[in-house]
């Protein structure tokens, strides 16, 4: 476990001190140490210079107030801190209280790297003159929503945090400190990560639109304080620090004691801020989702039955174009140059269209519709390139309350297994007991709608795999499922850790049903979509 080196102001004041990682620096470098001890578990060999953060013989004054201070290598560990190592703490307390101790310091010098940050957002960008002088109140508004009171949580969270360590370098807790501020104060999130949709259209936009705004934040990025980062990966802070704040919590979760304080109070916390992450992803999906919706209503023109697009129970899985082998079987030959004809799906989550673009390209005719719970799909052999990569999709009843049957090809063989895992879902959403597992060294941000999200240090179980690279995969800390590509993960061998962390997951799982513990209970065994804004 590392951490960053944490601010201890003075009491009831904001931090004004010079941190030597700002956040999304800080959480490269935690996410790639994930990474380098998962492989260590794994029996793999890690690059020395990945881990130097862990052996870091960082000093600390030996006083109760703690600085932030500028370091060659300023990734540290709590035992590391000179007062740490001056006590007799690291004599007395066990290794798993020591591990405790870190996972607990490490969300609390988080949080004060993630609040730097912050300020450098609200005091470079927000109250800019340059800048603000370039946009009008609604743009500034869109773009930068709430963020004073992001800004304002994340102060008062912080404060409460160091007050606690001030108490003592041994940290009694931080998840009840979570679980209040979550409770009272983190509703803001909601507000600036829902309003995400119109942050990045009006970003977009403005870029087209306004040469001065353009040219503020070219040169705003060159200052030295933002140590190169762009603009945008400070608008996308709040978005990643709520969901890395409920893996931190987590993590404080799989290594507590059971039946203790701590772990009653961790499980309270790691339930409010699951709801809060939930309501953020709800939120955006549901504003993006009635957007798609709209847009794809306007390109359909229905030569038959119409069929109602917009619906609050209804969004896109997959859409995309494929080849229809058109005739009947006994004149499909290989010099036929008809031999497919092209047709374009649009999946939504209950319903199918099958439709064919227009002359110009930008319509789309809808040739046939049909409830996807009455889809089956059928894989084919491939029979030579003309043939490949082929299956057979029946549609049990469609418009016209009959049975159909189309045989579909695609482009590649991972494009046509993703086709058939959407269209018919029961065929690869089952998982096995020990199902391979993934941890993510590359995050990659989804390109299409059944494709998954995944930053660095993720850990998945893999459902379904194609030979030309890529894979469907379930993350085990909260449960989405989506393609990916194989070459931003590497897979995880020991199956001792494979089950390690099937335990984790499944006490985690249990918490969320069983609640706080009342009585002694036994040992169990066996969430971002990152917003984008470009």
């Amino acid at each position: 476990m590392l951490s960053l080196p944490i601010c201890f102001k003075k009491k009831n004041s904001p931090c004004h001190c010079t941190l030597a990682f700002l956040y999304q620096e800080y959480r490269d470098t935690s996410k790639q140490q994930e990474i380098d001890l998962r492989r260590q578990r794994d029996g793999l060999t890690v690059k020395a210079e990945a881990s130097g953060g862990l052996s870091s013989s960082m000093s600390s004054p030996p006083v109760g107030q703690l600085q932030l201070r500028n370091s060659i290598n300023p990734m540290s560990l709590w035992q590391n801190l000179a007062i740490v190592q001056n006590s007799s703490l690291l004599n007395e307390l066990s290794q798993k209280e020591i591990i405790m101790q870190e996972a607990m310091f490490e969300l609390v010098s988080s949080e004060a790297s993630y609040y730097k940050s912050l300020e450098i957002l609200e005091t470079t960008f927000l109250h800019n003159p340059v800048l603000s002088n370039t946009l009008s109140n609604s743009d500034m508004h869109f773009l930068f929503s709430n963020i004073k009171e992001v800004v304002k949580a994340s102060e008062s969270f912080l404060i409460d945090l160091e007050n606690r360590i001030e108490q003592s370098i041994l940290i009694s807790d931080v998840c009840d400190i979570v679980h209040q501020h979550a409770t009272e104060h983190f509703h803001v999130f909601n507000t600036y990560v829902v309003n995400q949709v119109y942050q990045e259209k009006t970003y977009r936009r403005i870029l087209q639109e306004n040469v001065a705004f353009r040219d503020a934040i070219t040169s705003l990025e060159k200052l030295p304080c933002l140590r190169g980062l762009s603009f945008t990966s400070f608008l996308i802070l709040p978005f990643q620090r709520i969901v890395r704040l409920k893996l931190l919590v987590q993590n404080i979760l799989k290594k507590v004691e059971e039946n203790s304080e701590r772990e009653t109070n961790a499980i309270k916390a790691h339930k409010e801020l699951e709801q809060i992450v939930k309501d953020c992803n709800e939120g955006v999906r549901k504003m993006s989702r009635t957007e798609e919706l709209i847009s794809i209503e306007k390109t359909l023109e229905f030569k038959c039955k119409s069929v109602p697009i917009i619906s609050h129970s209804r969004w896109l899985l997959k859409k995309g174009e494929v080849q229809q082998m058109s005739g009947p079987k006994s004149t499909r030959t290989i010099r036929s140059r008809k031999l497919y004809q092209p047709v374009y799906l649009f999946l939504f989550n209950n319903l199918l269209l099958i439709t064919k673009r227009n002359s110009s390209g930008d319509k789309f005719q809808v040739l046939d519709s049909c409830t996807r719970a009455m889809l089956r799909t059928e894989d084919q052999e491939d029979q030579g390139q003309q043939l490949a990569n082929i299956f057979n999709l029946k549609l049990l009843e469609n418009q016209e309350e009959r049975q159909v049957s189309y045989m579909l090809k695609t482009t590649s063989m991972s494009d046509k297994h993703r086709w058939i895992c959407a269209l018919t879902p029961h065929r690869c959403m089952l998982s096995i007991p020990d199902s391979p597992q993934v941890q993510c060294i590359q995050s990659y941000t989804a390109q299409e709608p059944d494709e998954l999200s995944v930053e660095m240090a993720d850990v998945l179980n893999i459902l379904e795999r194609t030979d030309d690279g890529w894979m469907m995969g379930e993350r085990l800390h909260d449960s989405e499922r989506g393609w990916f590509p194989t070459r931003v993960v590497e897979e995880i061998q020991n199956k001792e850790v494979r089950a390690q962390n099937r335990k984790e997951v499944l006490r985690i799982q249990q918490n969320k049903i069983d609640g706080p513990p009342s009585g002694v209970r036994g040992a169990v065994c066996n969430v971002y979509h990152q917003m984008d804004v470009v």
